[in-house]
Parts: structure tokens; sequence; C-alpha cells
């Protein structure tokens, strides 16, 4: 019976995670102007700003702090070891919908793409390829481990868990962490750029810079000089930017 509470939870904490992305890529699309953050503004731009800065700050606190082995090793000692990374995936689900659901729009237009024109279609194109990326490569790795699912299946099938394999195929060929890389991508190109968006990819951004670096030192620990010779060999955010060796 306790193993299947497990399981429903993760199931639980996938189902708000998951939600949680697609309100974020809908709010970000200007698809649907009933969720999307280019509203009109609503309080007075100091305190939009202050209000963004807390709201970022606090999803990148969580993600920092509950993704570190320390804070992972202290959760075990009270809760079930199979449920930390679910419960990692539920925090981060109600931070991100809390994210953006309360981002506040300042107003203006950085660039703005004349619709039903070729510039724009491919723009979207873009925006969305962006996103693809972003689900495949959760895939590459294992969507299901990477969103605590595996975890408690393991453990209702009496399983022991084992470690993922590190594996370079598809996109990761090409860059260390492409799952970033679309997430980025699908922030940046719009054929709408107004202020309010504009601050939320740089947030977004800086966040996934610090972020990495967090990542990639628990990588090393993991992986060892496998991933310092992968480190060396491909770019960490950007496809094609990182010179091969002579």
């Amino acid at each position: 019976m306790k193993k299947l509470l497990m399981f429903t939870y993760s199931i639980i904490a996938y189902a708000i995670a998951f939600s949680s992305i697609i309100y974020w890529i809908l709010s970000v699309s200007n698809l649907i102007p009933k969720i999307s953050i280019d509203q009109s503004p609503k309080i007075p731009t100091v305190l939009a700003i202050l209000n963004n800065v807390v709201l970022i700050s606090l999803f990148g606190l969580q993600h920092s702090i509950m993704a570190r082995g320390w804070f992972k090793e202290f959760f075990t000692k009270y809760f079930p070891r199979p449920v930390e990374r679910s419960t990692f995936v539920l925090f981060s689900g109600i931070l991100l919908f809390v994210l953006v659901s309360q981002w506040q729009p300042i107003g203006g237009i950085i660039w703005s793409i004349e619709p039903n024109t070729t510039l724009y279609y491919v723009l979207y194109a873009l925006f969305f390829i962006g996103w693809t990326i972003l689900l495949v490569s959760s895939f590459l790795i294992n969507h299901f481990d990477l969103f605590g699912l595996r975890q408690t299946f393991l453990e209702l099938q009496n399983k022991p868990y084992t470690p993922l394999n590190f594996k370079v195929r598809s996109f990761y060929k090409y860059v260390r962490h492409p799952l970033y890389f679309g997430m980025l991508l699908g922030m940046w190109i719009t054929p709408i750029m107004s202020v309010t968006h504009l601050l939320f990819a740089i947030a977004i951004t800086i966040y996934v810079i610090i972020g990495t670096r967090f990542e990639e030192k628990d990588l090393v620990t993991e992986f060892g000089d496998t991933y310092k010779d992968y480190q060396k060999s491909k770019p960490m955010l950007v496809p094609f930017t990182k010179a091969p060796k002579k």
C-alpha cells in the first residue's frame, strides 16, 4: 500500500509539473491573450519589477537547493528515497505556475512582426521547435526518471533503483544541455517581444546559466573523467559554438 501511495504521489507531481510547463509555453506564446504574460500593466512599474525579481529568485533558489546532493541526503533521512525526485518535481511545478501566473506585465514593445507574414510564421516555427527540443531532450535522458516516475515505479515492482548511464546521442552530440537550449530558444524567439517578455527571457537565461554551472559540478562528481572529456568536446548551451581541437 505504501509503495502504491508513493507511485500515486509521483503521478500527481508529474501531472502538476507537466501542466505548469504547458501553461508556461502558452503564456509566452501570445496565442491565448487571457493567460498571456503580455497583458496591460496592473501595478506601478517599480513594484512590477520587484515582484518579478522575487518570483524568479524563489524559483531559482528552489531548484538550486533541492537539486543539490546535500539536500537530497537530508530529505531521505525523513522521507522515502523513491519520492525525493517527485517532491522536487512537485515543488518545481507549483513554483513555475506561480512564477508565470503572477508575473506582472510592464508594457512596451521591443519588436512586433506583422501577422501573416513569412517572418511571422518562421519565428513561430522556431518558437515551437525550441520547446520541442526541450521535450525530446527529456526523453533522450529518460523522461520518466527526470520527472520522478521511474523511481517510484521500480519501488512498486520491488526492483532496486539503477542510476542512468551516461550516453551521448542525438542533440547531445552537439550541445551538453539541449534541454536548456530548447528552453532559451522558446523564450527568445517570438514574433512579439514586449518589455515584459524580454525581462522574463533575461531572468530565465540568468537562471539557466547559474543553474547549469551547479549541475555541471554534480555531473562531474557523478561521471568523473567521462564527463570532463565531454565538457571539452561540446559547448554547454549553444550548439556549434565550440571550436574543434586541432
